[in-house]
Protein backbone atom coordinates (compact mmCIF):
# COMPACT_ATOMS: atom_id res chain seq x y z
CA UNK A 1 0.00 0.00 0.00
CA UNK A 2 1.27 3.39 -0.97
CA UNK A 3 2.08 5.99 1.77
CA UNK A 4 -0.02 8.93 1.15
CA UNK A 5 2.11 12.45 0.88
CA UNK A 6 1.19 14.97 3.48
CA UNK A 7 0.29 18.64 2.53
CA UNK A 8 0.27 21.81 4.56
CA UNK A 9 -2.21 24.55 3.03
CA UNK A 10 -1.23 27.98 4.52
CA UNK A 11 -3.92 30.12 4.32
CA UNK A 12 -2.71 34.33 4.27
CA UNK A 13 -6.95 35.50 5.35
CA UNK A 14 -6.07 38.85 4.74
CA UNK A 15 -3.62 38.81 1.42
CA UNK A 16 -4.68 39.84 -2.23
CA UNK A 17 -8.15 40.82 -3.08
CA UNK A 18 -10.51 37.88 -2.74
CA UNK A 19 -11.80 35.67 0.08
CA UNK A 20 -10.36 32.38 1.05
CA UNK A 21 -13.16 30.65 2.48
CA UNK A 22 -14.43 29.24 -1.01
CA UNK A 23 -11.04 28.18 -1.91
CA UNK A 24 -10.72 26.03 1.30
CA UNK A 25 -14.11 24.73 0.52
CA UNK A 26 -12.69 23.68 -2.62
CA UNK A 27 -9.43 21.99 -1.57
CA UNK A 28 -11.89 19.61 0.65
CA UNK A 29 -13.78 18.74 -2.33
CA UNK A 30 -11.08 18.35 -4.74
CA UNK A 31 -8.01 17.09 -3.40
CA UNK A 32 -7.02 13.75 -4.34
CA UNK A 33 -7.48 11.71 -0.64
CA UNK A 34 -5.96 8.66 -2.28
CA UNK A 35 -2.63 10.62 -2.58
CA UNK A 36 -2.64 12.98 0.11
CA UNK A 37 -3.50 13.51 3.64
CA UNK A 38 -3.62 17.33 4.37
CA UNK A 39 -4.29 20.08 7.20
CA UNK A 40 -5.16 23.79 6.66
CA UNK A 41 -2.79 26.35 8.83
CA UNK A 42 -4.33 30.36 8.89
CA UNK A 43 -1.47 33.02 9.46
CA UNK A 44 -1.70 35.16 12.28
CA UNK A 45 0.89 37.80 12.01
CA UNK A 46 3.84 38.76 9.40
CA UNK A 47 6.07 35.97 9.37
CA UNK A 48 3.90 33.42 10.67
CA UNK A 49 3.89 31.46 7.38
CA UNK A 50 7.61 31.29 7.35
CA UNK A 51 7.49 29.55 11.17
CA UNK A 52 4.61 27.52 9.62
CA UNK A 53 6.80 26.09 6.91
CA UNK A 54 10.25 25.62 8.44
CA UNK A 55 8.16 23.18 11.17
CA UNK A 56 6.48 21.26 8.30
CA UNK A 57 9.68 20.90 6.66
CA UNK A 58 11.48 19.93 9.75
CA UNK A 59 8.64 17.06 10.26
CA UNK A 60 9.45 15.91 6.65
CA UNK A 61 6.21 17.58 5.16
CA UNK A 62 6.02 16.81 1.54
CA UNK A 63 4.13 19.77 0.34
CA UNK A 64 3.99 23.16 1.83
CA UNK A 65 1.05 24.52 -0.44
CA UNK A 66 0.91 29.14 -0.29
CA UNK A 67 -2.32 30.13 -0.30
CA UNK A 68 -1.84 33.94 -1.07
CA UNK A 69 -0.15 36.21 -2.74
CA UNK A 70 3.92 36.86 -3.82
CA UNK A 71 4.56 37.96 -0.28
CA UNK A 72 2.61 35.01 1.62
CA UNK A 73 5.26 32.56 -1.06
CA UNK A 74 8.09 34.75 -0.46
CA UNK A 75 8.00 33.55 3.65
CA UNK A 76 7.18 30.02 2.76
CA UNK A 77 9.34 30.10 0.19
CA UNK A 78 12.14 30.85 2.51
CA UNK A 79 11.95 28.52 4.55
CA UNK A 80 11.73 25.49 2.18
CA UNK A 81 14.95 26.47 0.35
CA UNK A 82 17.77 23.68 0.08
CA UNK A 83 14.75 21.01 1.91
CA UNK A 84 13.28 18.01 0.51
CA UNK A 85 9.20 19.53 1.34
CA UNK A 86 8.20 21.22 -2.01
CA UNK A 87 6.14 24.66 -2.65
CA UNK A 88 2.70 24.58 -3.93
CA UNK A 89 0.77 27.66 -4.95
CA UNK A 90 -3.15 28.52 -5.20
CA UNK A 91 -2.30 32.46 -6.16
CA UNK A 92 -4.75 34.68 -5.08
CA UNK A 93 -2.47 37.90 -4.52
CA UNK A 94 -2.43 41.37 -6.10
CA UNK A 95 0.25 40.30 -8.57
CA UNK A 96 0.65 36.39 -8.48
CA UNK A 97 3.85 36.87 -10.34
CA UNK A 98 6.21 33.74 -9.51
CA UNK A 99 2.46 31.54 -10.57
CA UNK A 100 1.96 33.35 -13.73
CA UNK A 101 5.47 32.76 -14.70
CA UNK A 102 5.27 29.38 -13.98
CA UNK A 103 1.79 28.73 -15.45
CA UNK A 104 -0.32 27.98 -12.15
CA UNK A 105 -3.88 28.86 -13.16
CA UNK A 106 -5.31 31.89 -11.55
CA UNK A 107 -8.32 30.05 -11.16
CA UNK A 108 -8.27 28.30 -7.72
CA UNK A 109 -10.16 24.77 -8.65
CA UNK A 110 -7.34 24.90 -11.57
CA UNK A 111 -4.25 25.26 -9.26
CA UNK A 112 -5.73 22.63 -6.86
CA UNK A 113 -5.60 20.26 -9.68
CA UNK A 114 -1.82 20.81 -10.19
CA UNK A 115 -1.42 19.78 -7.16
CA UNK A 116 -3.33 16.89 -7.24
CA UNK A 117 -1.03 15.99 -10.54
CA UNK A 118 2.21 16.45 -8.17
CA UNK A 119 4.87 17.55 -11.03
CA UNK A 120 8.17 18.42 -9.03
CA UNK A 121 10.89 20.74 -10.81
CA UNK A 122 14.12 22.35 -8.98
CA UNK A 123 14.02 26.35 -9.56
CA UNK A 124 16.70 28.97 -8.92
CA UNK A 125 16.44 31.94 -6.25
CA UNK A 126 18.02 34.80 -5.42
CA UNK A 127 19.30 37.24 -2.47
CA UNK A 128 19.39 40.47 -2.30
CA UNK A 129 21.63 41.63 0.92
CA UNK A 130 21.38 38.14 1.74
CA UNK A 131 17.23 38.15 1.80
CA UNK A 132 15.64 35.48 -0.50
CA UNK A 133 13.85 36.29 -3.38
CA UNK A 134 11.93 34.49 -5.99
CA UNK A 135 10.39 36.74 -8.82
CA UNK A 136 12.08 39.96 -8.92
CA UNK A 137 13.91 42.56 -6.28
CA UNK A 138 15.14 45.72 -7.05
CA UNK A 139 16.24 49.89 -6.36
CA UNK A 140 14.45 52.79 -7.98
CA UNK A 141 11.17 53.46 -8.67
CA UNK A 142 9.53 50.05 -8.64
CA UNK A 143 10.45 49.69 -5.08
CA UNK A 144 9.43 53.46 -3.92
CA UNK A 145 6.31 52.12 -5.42
CA UNK A 146 6.13 49.16 -3.58
CA UNK A 147 6.92 50.90 -0.45
CA UNK A 148 3.47 53.39 -0.96
CA UNK A 149 1.72 50.73 -2.15
CA UNK A 150 2.50 48.83 1.19
CA UNK A 151 0.73 51.98 3.08
CA UNK A 152 -2.26 52.29 1.30
CA UNK A 153 -3.83 50.09 3.22
CA UNK A 154 -6.13 49.15 0.09
CA UNK A 155 -4.91 45.98 -2.43
CA UNK A 156 -5.26 45.31 -6.26
CA UNK A 157 -3.61 46.17 -9.59
CA UNK A 158 -5.77 49.41 -9.63
CA UNK A 159 -4.92 50.66 -6.49
CA UNK A 160 -0.83 49.35 -7.47
CA UNK A 161 -1.43 51.64 -11.12
CA UNK A 162 -2.48 54.80 -9.12
CA UNK A 163 0.56 54.44 -6.79
CA UNK A 164 2.24 54.50 -10.17
CA UNK A 165 1.44 57.08 -12.07
CA UNK A 166 1.03 59.70 -9.36
CA UNK A 167 4.45 58.99 -8.06
CA UNK A 168 5.62 58.71 -11.37
CA UNK A 169 5.27 62.57 -11.57
CA UNK A 170 7.32 63.41 -9.21
CA UNK A 171 10.14 60.92 -8.75
CA UNK A 172 14.07 61.83 -9.70
CA UNK A 173 16.24 59.14 -11.14
CA UNK A 174 18.94 58.78 -9.30
CA UNK A 175 22.88 57.71 -10.37
CA UNK A 176 24.27 54.06 -9.86
CA UNK A 177 27.10 52.46 -10.21
CA UNK A 178 26.95 48.55 -11.29
CA UNK A 179 29.65 46.21 -10.16
CA UNK A 180 30.12 42.36 -11.18
CA UNK A 181 32.48 39.96 -12.92
CA UNK A 182 33.07 42.08 -16.09
CA UNK A 183 33.79 45.41 -14.51
CA UNK A 184 31.91 48.54 -12.91
CA UNK A 185 29.42 50.68 -15.15
CA UNK A 186 27.59 53.85 -14.17
CA UNK A 187 23.89 54.32 -14.68
CA UNK A 188 21.56 57.19 -14.43
CA UNK A 189 18.65 55.10 -13.86
CA UNK A 190 14.78 55.45 -13.31
CA UNK A 191 15.24 51.58 -11.53
CA UNK A 192 17.87 48.51 -11.58
CA UNK A 193 15.10 45.39 -11.58
CA UNK A 194 17.12 41.68 -11.05
CA UNK A 195 14.72 39.05 -12.06
CA UNK A 196 14.77 35.14 -11.46
CA UNK A 197 11.29 34.97 -13.16
CA UNK A 198 10.02 36.93 -15.78
CA UNK A 199 8.00 39.49 -14.56
CA UNK A 200 6.47 41.65 -11.13
CA UNK A 201 3.27 40.30 -11.43
CA UNK A 202 -0.30 41.29 -13.81
CA UNK A 203 1.55 40.15 -16.59
CA UNK A 204 4.23 42.81 -16.49
CA UNK A 205 6.98 41.45 -17.63
CA UNK A 206 10.12 43.61 -16.59
CA UNK A 207 12.77 40.65 -17.52
CA UNK A 208 10.81 38.94 -20.54
CA UNK A 209 13.75 36.28 -21.49
CA UNK A 210 14.12 35.46 -17.68
CA UNK A 211 14.08 31.57 -16.78
CA UNK A 212 13.77 29.91 -13.50
CA UNK A 213 16.32 27.15 -14.02
CA UNK A 214 19.06 28.66 -16.00
CA UNK A 215 21.63 29.58 -12.84
CA UNK A 216 21.30 33.32 -13.87
CA UNK A 217 19.61 36.42 -13.17
CA UNK A 218 18.37 39.03 -15.89
CA UNK A 219 19.49 42.64 -15.21
CA UNK A 220 17.23 45.13 -16.09
CA UNK A 221 18.39 48.96 -16.18
CA UNK A 222 15.58 51.40 -17.09
CA UNK A 223 17.36 54.38 -18.19
CA UNK A 224 15.71 58.56 -17.95
CA UNK A 225 13.05 58.65 -20.37
CA UNK A 226 10.66 61.90 -21.74
CA UNK A 227 6.56 61.32 -22.11
CA UNK A 228 7.12 60.07 -25.60
CA UNK A 229 8.58 57.21 -24.12
CA UNK A 230 5.88 56.14 -22.24
CA UNK A 231 3.05 54.79 -24.50
CA UNK A 232 5.94 52.13 -25.86
CA UNK A 233 6.95 51.72 -22.23
CA UNK A 234 3.55 50.84 -21.04
CA UNK A 235 2.47 48.47 -24.02
CA UNK A 236 6.02 46.32 -24.24
CA UNK A 237 6.21 45.35 -20.28
CA UNK A 238 3.10 43.75 -20.83
CA UNK A 239 3.63 42.61 -24.43
CA UNK A 240 7.17 40.82 -23.16
CA UNK A 241 8.95 42.70 -25.39
CA UNK A 242 10.35 45.60 -22.99
CA UNK A 243 14.08 44.51 -23.21
CA UNK A 244 13.62 45.75 -27.21
CA UNK A 245 13.21 49.32 -25.89
CA UNK A 246 16.01 51.95 -26.50
CA UNK A 247 15.52 53.13 -22.83
CA UNK A 248 15.96 49.77 -21.69
CA UNK A 249 19.45 47.78 -20.97
CA UNK A 250 19.94 44.17 -20.53
CA UNK A 251 22.09 41.63 -19.28
CA UNK A 252 22.57 38.65 -17.15
CA UNK A 253 24.57 37.63 -14.15
CA UNK A 254 25.05 35.21 -11.43
CA UNK A 255 26.03 38.35 -8.70
CA UNK A 256 26.22 42.09 -8.63
CA UNK A 257 26.75 44.88 -6.39
CA UNK A 258 24.76 47.65 -6.80
CA UNK A 259 26.32 50.99 -4.83
CA UNK A 260 24.09 54.34 -4.58
CA UNK A 261 24.88 57.87 -3.06
CA UNK A 262 22.22 57.40 -0.20
CA UNK A 263 20.52 54.92 1.68
CA UNK A 264 17.26 54.33 0.92
CA UNK A 265 14.45 51.47 0.24
CA UNK A 266 14.66 48.59 -2.24
CA UNK A 267 12.22 45.67 -3.13
CA UNK A 268 12.38 41.35 -2.94
CA UNK A 269 9.07 39.84 -4.62
CA UNK A 270 7.29 43.39 -4.45
CA UNK A 271 8.10 43.92 -0.59
CA UNK A 272 10.02 47.17 0.45
CA UNK A 273 12.56 47.27 2.95
CA UNK A 274 15.13 49.53 3.28
CA UNK A 275 18.57 49.45 2.18
CA UNK A 276 21.98 51.07 2.91
CA UNK A 277 24.44 52.72 0.29
CA UNK A 278 25.27 49.31 -1.14
CA UNK A 279 23.57 46.14 -2.35
CA UNK A 280 24.84 42.59 -3.03
CA UNK A 281 22.33 40.89 -5.55
CA UNK A 282 23.41 36.93 -6.17
CA UNK A 283 21.35 34.25 -7.90
CA UNK A 284 21.22 30.85 -6.39
CA UNK A 285 20.87 27.88 -8.30
CA UNK A 286 18.20 24.66 -8.17
CA UNK A 287 17.67 25.77 -4.37
CA UNK A 288 13.92 24.95 -4.37
CA UNK A 289 11.24 22.41 -5.18
CA UNK A 290 8.36 23.71 -6.08
CA UNK A 291 5.14 22.17 -7.65
CA UNK A 292 4.54 22.97 -11.25
CA UNK A 293 2.06 22.09 -14.17
CA UNK A 294 2.51 19.59 -16.81
CA UNK A 295 1.07 21.21 -19.50
CA UNK A 296 2.92 24.15 -20.93
CA UNK A 297 0.85 26.95 -22.25
CA UNK A 298 1.89 28.00 -26.14
CA UNK A 299 2.60 32.08 -25.50
CA UNK A 300 -0.63 34.12 -26.31
CA UNK A 301 0.00 37.70 -28.38
CA UNK A 302 -0.56 40.22 -25.95
CA UNK A 303 -4.64 41.70 -25.97
CA UNK A 304 -5.51 44.82 -24.50
CA UNK A 305 -9.18 43.33 -23.10
CA UNK A 306 -6.87 40.33 -21.45
CA UNK A 307 -5.15 43.21 -19.33
CA UNK A 308 -8.12 45.36 -18.86
CA UNK A 309 -10.00 41.73 -17.24
CA UNK A 310 -6.67 41.08 -14.61
CA UNK A 311 -8.02 44.09 -13.40
CA UNK A 312 -11.35 43.28 -12.79
CA UNK A 313 -10.69 39.43 -12.24
CA UNK A 314 -11.40 39.87 -8.57
CA UNK A 315 -14.52 42.12 -8.32
CA UNK A 316 -18.05 40.93 -8.69
CA UNK A 317 -19.60 41.50 -12.42
CA UNK A 318 -22.09 44.47 -11.65
CA UNK A 319 -21.89 46.57 -15.28
CA UNK A 320 -21.75 50.09 -13.68
CA UNK A 321 -19.06 48.77 -10.83
CA UNK A 322 -17.01 47.68 -14.35
CA UNK A 323 -17.48 51.30 -15.91
CA UNK A 324 -16.68 53.15 -13.29
CA UNK A 325 -13.17 51.58 -12.83
CA UNK A 326 -12.53 51.37 -16.67
CA UNK A 327 -12.95 55.39 -16.56
CA UNK A 328 -11.21 55.71 -13.54
CA UNK A 329 -8.23 54.54 -14.70
CA UNK A 330 -8.55 55.94 -18.48
CA UNK A 331 -9.03 59.35 -16.56
CA UNK A 332 -5.33 58.23 -14.71
CA UNK A 333 -3.68 57.32 -17.75
CA UNK A 334 -4.56 60.88 -19.49
CA UNK A 335 -4.17 62.90 -16.48
CA UNK A 336 -0.46 61.49 -16.13
CA UNK A 337 0.26 62.16 -19.65
CA UNK A 338 -0.80 65.82 -19.39
CA UNK A 339 0.81 66.51 -16.59
CA UNK A 340 4.26 64.66 -17.83
CA UNK A 341 3.49 66.61 -20.69
CA UNK A 342 3.81 69.89 -18.92
CA UNK A 343 6.84 69.09 -17.48
CA UNK A 344 8.94 68.80 -20.12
Amino acid sequence: MTTKKKIVFVVNPISGTQGKRSILQWIDERINRALYDYTIVKTQYAGHAEKIAAEAAGEKVDIVVAIGGDGTINEIGRALIHTDTALGIIPCGSGNGLARHLQIPMEPKAAIDIINEGSVACIDYGKINNIPFFCTCGVGFDAFVSLKFADSGKRGLLTYLENTLHESLSYKPETYEIENEEGTVKYKAFLIACGNASQYGNNAYIAPQASLTDGLMDVTILEPFTVLDVPSLSFQLFNKTIDQNSRIKTFRTKKIKIHRSKPGVMHFDGDPVMGGNDIEVELIPQGLNIIVSDKKKENEPFSLLQQISEIFSGMKPKAETFAFRHSHLFELNKNLLRRLSKKH
